[in-house]
């Protein structure tokens, strides 16, 4: 079996000019010659932003770039057309691909309704703040720029189970609706805030039979119009867990497709809940990594003063390697981002070899550090930032290692506090397999270690190019491996 790898393309401010489709479309062939077997693309739906919104907004999930709404035809990211080919490309190109949905809530709706609701206090949501009381709420969707095309389906006040704005008093809260399919808020596995089915604008109901028929309907459409090969799942924490274990059971049986799922379910210090939704859906959804971002995110700030030992403690890819999607950064934890957590730049290398060159986890790339980006955004401190996220030098030699090398038995090294190394022993079905890789948060080292009898007399060299001598492995396969201060070092067979 090959190493497979994700990317994540886009990061959060990609620019707002249609062109990241074509980009895509352009680089996909590129992307598979560096060892990319799959892509995530971004929301390809109409926002409630127009065509500068991130998709996250969604307005209109059958508007891929077709209609004329809210301000413009194209999305952020381009036209239908594009998005489609794109999905092609990548395919042709021998990429799986993987869209973006995001179904727990909807923004910009076409008409206000007075609607029944109850307050609730935002730290705690089961707690009413309020008696029953009307409102006016932006929870009428009729997309008059579609006009019924694909589907006549009207979402109102029924399709949701709360909002955060009162149009009459023009007061924001949060606001438990009160329909016919319950008083409080529907059943999610987060407990933070009490119950954090709420999350933001209009919040999708559920427990309402038409919504979900709905969505499988639009479900089918989306494959039968893009024909990706999967999807990853928007804010599922704040979402029943049953809703997509019907959604994917719906599309999977339908079209006999598998149909590979990866949801956001982002609790970084919550492994537990995370266990819990893996129980509930029984394993049919991967879940991004967040306890291990946290780890690097909480490493690189600290330095040698982090037991590297411990890094994968308490993690997904140490419990649940099978479900465990690693990645060091995403849109979200970027820099002046709602869940800004970013690893810092001299750990970020480090952190890529421990998702791209051990054993377990399917490891997911950030757009930017492929690519790096350039932007300007106002912080928390309310002042401006302009922010240069680089190209992160040696990822491209990583993505090869993981493709061609790092196979066969993996041996632990985890001696040092600051500083940890593993082995990978090769196999016989890759040709010059097999490496050494040394991460250290210190000062300058090296490691011992074992590759084992096929490796003995072999010269290896550091193919990141951060140690530039050559080591010959001893007679009985065992080695000193270098490693520079605050670096990364991967050791393997010597090419001619």
């Amino acid at each position: 079996m090959e190493n497979y790898t994700m990317l994540q393309f886009f990061e959060w401010y990609y620019p707002a000019d249609g062109s990241l489709w074509n980009h895509f479309r352009d680089d996909s062939r590129r992307l598979k010659e560096l060892g990319f077997d799959a892509v995530w693309l971004p929301p390809a739906h109409k926002g409630m932003a127009g065509d500068t919104a991130s998709g996250y907004d969604s307005y209109d999930l059958y508007d891929l770039g077709e209609f004329d709404q809210k301000g413009s035809v194209r999305t952020k990211y381009g036209t239908k057309d594009e998005f489609i080919a794109a999905i092609r490309a990548g395919q042709e190109a021998g990429l799986q691909m993987y869209a973006d949905i995001v179904l727990n809530h909807m923004g910009g709706a076409d008409e206000k309704e007075v609607v029944m609701v109850r307050e609730v206090t935002p730290e705690n949501r089961n707690e009413f703040a309020s008696e029953p009381k009307e409102i006016e709420a932006y929870t009428k969707f009729t997309f008059p720029g579609r006009g019924g095309k694909y589907s006549e389906f009207v979402w109102d006040y029924q399709c949701f189970s709360g909002v955060d704005y009162n149009a009459s008093t023009q007061e924001t809260a949060i606001y438990s609706i009160q329909n016919q399919y319950g008083e409080g808020w529907q059943d999610v596995l987060d407990l933070e805030n009490g119950n954090y089915d709420y999350l933001m604008l209009s919040d999708v109901e559920f427990r309402n039979p038409h919504v979900r028929e709905e969505l499988k309907r639009w479900g089918e459409w989306f494959y039968e119009t893009a024909g990706m090969d999967g999807f990853r799942l928007d804010a599922i924490k704040h979402m029943d867990p049953q809703f997509f274990n019907e959604w994917l059971d719906h599309l999977r049986g339908k079209y006999n497709r598998e149909f590979y799922a990866v949801g956001e379910y982002w609790a970084p210090y919550d492994l537990h809940s995370m266990h819990e939704y893996i129980a509930a859906t029984e394993g049919r959804i991967s879940l991004f990594d967040a306890p291990l971002q946290a780890s690097f995110f909480r490493a690189s700030k600290e330095g040698e003063a982090y037991d590297l030992r411990t890094i994968f403690d308490d993690t997904l890819v140490q419990t649940n390697p099978a479900l465990a999607v690693t990645l060091v950064e995403n849109h979200d934890t970027q820099p002046l981002q709602s869940l800004e957590q970013t690893v810092e730049l001299w750990f970020r290398p480090l952190a890529y070899a421990l998702i791209l060159l051990r054993e377990a986890g399917y490891p997911c790339i950030f757009y930017s550090d492929l690519y790096g980006s350039q932007y300007t955004d106002t912080g928390n401190d309310g002042q401006e930032h302009d922010i240069t996220l680089a190209k992160l030098e040696g990822l491209e030699t990583l993505l090869y290692v993981r493709k061609h090398i790092a196979y066969g038995p993996q041996n632990d090294y985890f001696d040092a506090p600051d500083c940890i190394g593993w082995v990978r022993e090769g196999d016989d079905e890759h040709e010059t397999s097999g490496c050494a890789v040394v991460v250290c948060a210190g000062e300058d080292q090296s490691k011992s270690m074992r590759m084992g009898d096929r490796h003995a007399g072999k010269v290896f060299v550091d193919y990141l190019g951060h140690c530039d001598q050559q080591i010959t492995i001893q007679p009985d396969g065992w080695a000193d491996f270098p490693v520079k201060s605050r670096s990364v070092s991967v050791w393997a067979e010597k090419r001619d």
